[in-house]
């Protein structure tokens, strides 16, 4: 039987189904995701986007509210890196985070712990947990695939 370093040709096709089976699951949480509220929910971060960009000073934050309307709208399969936090990003967190960074992420933490509660939204809970995390520290976070 041959093998690719050392996967034998059997087991990379458990693995490429495995895949398959993935990449299914997670099209099917998006999709249920956008049909209860994610479609709602980007459309609200884009309004507020639009908002506070309407002034100069408020764009970067503007900015911001359209990078979490992304997530908002199809948020399985990404990921949120924390990081990357020069001066600009960490004056920028801090205004976030007085003026509404905090209630966001309380927000998402308490609709995590309803999903959490119900069993079967735990998929649904995590997804609102990266949010909590993307709505306290927006600058510098990256979302990944």
């Amino acid at each position: 039987m041959e093998t690719i370093s050392g996967i034998s040709a059997k087991h990379l096709h458990h693995i490429r189904v495995f895949h398959g089976i993935i990449a299914c699951m997670r099209l099917i949480g998006n999709i249920i995701w956008l049909i209860f509220g994610g479609f709602f929910g980007a459309v609200g971060w884009v309004l507020a986007g639009i908002l506070v960009s309407v002034t100069i000073i408020g764009i970067p934050f503007g900015m911001q509210c359209f990078k979490i309307a992304g997530f908002v709208l199809w948020p399985f399969g990404k990921e949120i890196l924390l990081g990357d936090f020069g001066v600009g990003s960490v004056i920028g967190n801090v205004l976030w985070i007085v003026l509404l960074g905090w209630e966001l992420a309380l927000f998402h933490a308490g609709v995590a712990l309803f999903f959490f509660v119900s069993i079967i939204g735990i998929p649904f809970a995590f997804q609102h947990l990266k949010l909590a995390q993307l709505a306290f520290v927006p600058f510098g976070s990256r979302i990944v695939r």
